[in-house]
């Protein structure tokens, strides 16, 4: 079998479960022995940790609280006057990482109409605010450009920018966010762009264009060769399965071994 370690996201798999509580033991019996989650709304911090340690799957990843998600609220961290909150949320957040062992957290940037200088400003500063707060518990920011068909409006949106604050706030505790399904949409050049991105890197996420399935269904990325790729540039840590199954959950995890992989 070839070397990869993939981990279940309950945001999205799953989905025949309504609480993200019983997608952890519905992981585990599936074969996983890790997932990543965006943040369980509606759950005390208590009742996560019991349903993950209840599992027996690790958590590696946890997305910042952003806000109230049926408004469409994805973060403000790149929001001026809003310091404050972020920092409420990233507090917040950490304290549900450090209860489920999570080692990185998601922190996303937030939905704009109209993006000033103050923006960018904002935004790196609420950054390199994080990545010192993060540091104090060995834990890693990661900020993932998202592309404007999935979430339009979305404040991050570019490889080139996201890597450049990286590699000002020069810190330990922040990196990139790689997300395969992103990356094609926002500027494609797929095997150069993981080769360039590979030293920011901190995580991977992966989906199917443009329907956002399982990595074997009809789309634009030849997924065996992606994973090669990232292989054969050093990547050795978890790969988010983010996507949104076709049909059962289970049944589509066919593709790992059908790839060369296991769980």
């Amino acid at each position: 079998m070839l070397k990869m370690k993939f981990c279940a996201n309950l945001s999205f798999m799953f989905s025949e479960a309504p609480s993200i509580l019983e997608r952890y033991s519905l992981a585990k019996d599936a074969g996983f022995k890790a997932v990543e989650t965006g943040f369980p709304f509606g759950h005390s911090l208590e009742q996560v940790k019991q349903a993950k340690e209840n599992s027996g799957v690790d958590q590696v990843l946890i997305n910042l609280l952003t806000g109230d998600v049926t408004k469409g609220e994805v973060g403000v961290t790149a929001v001026p006057g809003k310091e404050d909150e972020f920092r409420a949320n990233l507090n917040t957040t950490i304290d549900y990482a450090k209860a489920v062992n999570a080692k990185k957290i998601h922190i996303m940037a937030g939905k704009l109409d109209n993006v000033t200088v103050n923006n960018w400003v904002t935004y790196e500063d609420n950054l390199k605010y994080a990545a010192n707060k993060l540091k104090e518990d060995n834990i890693l920011g990661v900020i993932e450009p998202i592309n404007q068909h999935s979430v339009p409006k979305y404040f991050l949106s570019d490889y080139r920018k996201a890597i450049e604050i990286i590699q000002r706030i020069n810190s330990p505790n922040l990196k990139l966010m790689l997300d395969i399904f992103h990356l094609q949409q926002i500027c494609g050049d797929i095997s150069h762009n993981i080769k360039s991105f590979m030293p920011y890197v901190g995580h991977i996420q992966i989906a199917q264009v443009p329907n956002r399935n399982e990595p074997d269904t009809p789309g634009e990325i030849n997924y065996e060769y992606v994973l090669k790729q990232l292989d054969n540039h050093g990547y050795n840590d978890w790969i988010g399965l983010e996507y949104k199954p076709a049909n059962n959950s289970k049944d589509g995890l066919k593709w790992i071994k059908k790839f060369g992989y296991d769980l």
